[in-house]
């Protein structure tokens, strides 16, 4: 019998990453343990994505097509604190993606993006499952032209701290490849 090594969840793990750098995908893999070759495993993902327009609904779509019948589907693009204590009763791993999408949807909403982001963090405190957020690294580009774009890349990189503080493993992907920048033994 061959061996599959596995690779187990900390507590709290987030995948950063530019545009289509692998990070969804990446963290689809470890939530689902497929990471090195085992069979999924059940998970809960959380979508943030609003579909918008008909890209936006065609990339929901291959997002959902790509994960398969394991994955337990909930949309909440502004309650994620709640959504993710929801989802951790189950005590599978929970997959969050995305926080640059929560993050856009909570700017447009006019909601505190810091209170919002106390209350998500407190959420994790004693969660029972796993969680893995998605989040885009936005801060290597250009200066945005406009003043919302430059509101919204400053809120993106404090969100990206202060979840990077808090998680246990942070991993940076590049064309398709994981960069772990921090990897901690669960202290909660």
């Amino acid at each position: 019998m061959e061996h599959v090594p596995t690779f187990s969840l900390p507590s709290v793990s987030l995948v950063l990453g530019g545009a289509r750098s692998g990070k969804s995908t990446h963290a689809e893999r470890l939530v689902a343990g497929t990471l090195f070759g085992a069979a999924p495993r059940p998970a809960v993902y959380i979508a943030t994505a609003q579909a918008g327009d008909v890209e936006m609904a065609t990339r929901i779509m291959a997002h959902r097509a790509r994960r398969g019948a394991n994955w337990t589907t909930v949309e909440e693009p502004l309650r994620l604190g709640e959504a993710v204590v929801a989802a951790g009763a189950h005590r599978q791993p929970v997959l969050v993606d995305c926080l640059t999408l929560w993050l856009s949807n909570l700017m447009h909403a006019g909601e505190d993006v810091d209170e919002a982001t106390d209350e998500l963090l407190r959420a994790l405190d004693g969660l029972g499952a796993p969680v893995v957020f998605v989040s885009n690294e936005v801060g290597l580009g250009i200066v945005p032209d406009t003043p919302l774009g430059r509101a919204f890349r400053d809120s993106q990189g404090r969100l990206n701290m202060r979840m990077a503080d808090y998680a246990d493993r942070v991993i940076l992907m590049a064309a398709g490849l994981p960069l772990i920048l921090k990897d901690r033994p669960a202290s909660r």
